[in-house]
């Protein structure tokens, strides 16, 4: 299984943020963009965020450009989007390529050195990985699994840390 606790990223404000800090806890990974047709899963991305982050889960956003140039602005921008518009409250990070020559090797390590299902090329904006409280990677959802779907409610319980 691929493990991502090695990595280590910009946060929004430009913070360096290691991934290995947050060890103990369920990630759920998702490359973002404020004008997509899926734009408005920030909701429920937040509300996700509300209702689990007492009991372990960490939802991170990934503004990414890489998709019909859905991403334009630049990060006070991204990030003033996201609290205007949907009330974000999780962790947003430093807009990232998902796939391409310059990829994100957070993102290689979730496309490239996962199995199964799981691995793949990204195909569009919010796309989902979540990461069990070890950094493991065991799931993947696409962009049309929404962030309330019972499918990926299910598989967050299942991962929450005891």
């Amino acid at each position: 299984m691929a493990n991502i606790s090695a990595h280590e990223l910009d946060d929004i404000k430009g913070e360096r943020v290691a991934m290995a800090h947050y060890r103990g806890k369920t990630l759920l990974i998702v490359n973002t963009a404020s004008e997509c047709g899926y734009t408005k899963q920030y909701k429920g991305l937040q509300e996700l965020h509300e209702a689990y982050s007492p009991r372990g889960l960490v939802v991170m956003g990934f503004p990414c450009n890489d998709f019909g140039a859905q991403e334009p602005g630049d990060e006070p921008a991204i990030a003033s989007f996201c609290e205007v518009n949907y009330g974000v409250t999780f962790p947003l990070f430093s807009k990232v390529a998902v796939k391409g020559a310059t990829v994100e090797p957070l993102f290689e390590t979730l496309t490239q050195e996962t199995e199964g299902d799981i691995a793949g090329e990204i195909r569009w904006n919010f796309t989902k990985f979540l990461v069990d409280p070890s950094g493991e990677v065991i799931g993947r959802f696409e962009p049309d699994v929404a962030p309330e779907s019972d499918e990926l409610r299910a598989a967050i319980e299942a991962a929450l840390p005891s």
